[in-house]
């Protein structure tokens, strides 16, 4: 028996010393400077007391059609924003178009032109053709009001120069960037390529030539985001110059290795970490408005932006623990919410 309890007391210190050395080993590896990802990241805040900045969701959905240049020039004028958050899309002649969805059934007044139940895809449409549709049509105001709903009639013979005048045509993306290119040399982006595969690496080769090519001044002032892990890959390894957002697998990864407090083995290179304040997974939650998160990024020099946040007090909480931006639907509320608008 004494023997046994000796053998006992002897795992049991083993045990304990593994623990130990687990416990300083981790400790120590996370308080070592970790090497930053960049060197001067322009999507962190300029100092921690500073309010995060100001994203236009879409270019702030729920004040204006989403992804229009109605949008975003309301965005930059009226809200003065800090960053134009948006999602692109390919067409079927290869350009690049702002939109959420891969369909325009939504937003646009396509219904009024074809009967069929059947979703209709931008990869379907050349870019003349989807200069046709109004994308103000689907849009309601916070009265509950559709305001461009009757802007133009289905057989009008002005119809593409009104929905251009009123700027709720489809927009190409050079165009957005033209738009404020000159007057507005600061503006930030945060793009999101929405098509997988061939498409999706044509989407970010096209952006990447368009930056180089003829907007040189905003290539430091954009980064580009996907779910699509491939598409990230392709950024990474073809793309280099670019600013990169965490893709879907970036983001798990980089989370759950804090969790574990083994984030300094971590070997992410992206420049933002864009993420919801939660997600489920098997119909858990968990949360990711974290400080942790935030610290742990900062470390790397990381930005973190938070999407899409249209509640007051939300807005208030991640601005305490310290995030970069917070892409919102609703930049009024912001402004009213940090900067007493009306």
């Amino acid at each position: 028996m004494f023997k046994n309890l000796k053998k006992r007391y002897k795992a049991l210190i083993i045990f304990g010393s593994i623990v130990t050395f687990l416990t300083f080993f981790l400790g120590f590896i996370n308080i070592i400077p970790p090497k930053k990802v960049i060197e001067n990241n322009p999507f962190i805040k300029a100092s921690k007391e500073d309010i995060p900045m100001l994203a236009a969701h879409r270019g702030g959905a729920l004040v204006n059609p989403e992804n229009t240049l109605k949008a975003y020039k309301a965005a930059v004028e009226d809200f003065d924003i800090d960053i134009i958050e948006s999602d692109i899309w390919v067409t079927k002649d290869g350009k690049l178009v702002f939109s959420h969805d891969g369909t325009i059934d939504r937003m646009s007044d396509v219904s009024l032109f074809d009967n069929s139940t059947d979703k209709h895809y931008i990869k379907d449409y050349t870019l003349e053709e989807l200069e046709n549709f109004n994308f103000g049509y689907g849009f309601k105001d916070k009265n509950g009001n559709y305001p461009y709903k009757d802007l133009v009639t289905k057989d009008q013979v002005d119809r593409k120069i009104i929905l251009k005048e009123n700027g709720v045509q489809i927009l190409q993306v050079d165009k957005l960037l033209e738009e404020f290119y000159e007057s507005k040399p600061d503006l930030k982006f945060i793009v999101e390529i929405k098509n997988d595969g061939e498409e999706g690496q044509l989407a970010a080769g096209t952006l990447d030539n368009l930056l180089t090519d003829i907007y040189p001044g905003y290539k430091n002032n954009l980064v580009v985001g996907t779910f699509h892990d491939n598409v990230s890959q392709c950024l990474r390894s073809k793309h280099p110059t670019l600013h990169r957002g965490a893709s879907t697998g970036d983001a798990a990864k980089f989370i759950i290795t804090e969790w574990l407090k083994v984030n300094p083995f971590d070997d992410s290179d992206f420049t933002c970490l864009q993420i919801p304040t939660s997600f489920k997974v098997g119909g858990i939650s968990f949360s990711l408005d974290d400080k942790q998160i935030i610290n742990r990024a900062h470390r790397k020099n990381m930005a973190v932006q938070y999407w899409t946040i249209d509640d007051a007090e939300e807005m208030k909480y991640l601005a305490d623990l310290g995030c970069d931006c917070i892409m919102t639907n609703d930049p009024e509320l912001f402004i009213k919410t940090f900067k007493g608008g009306n």
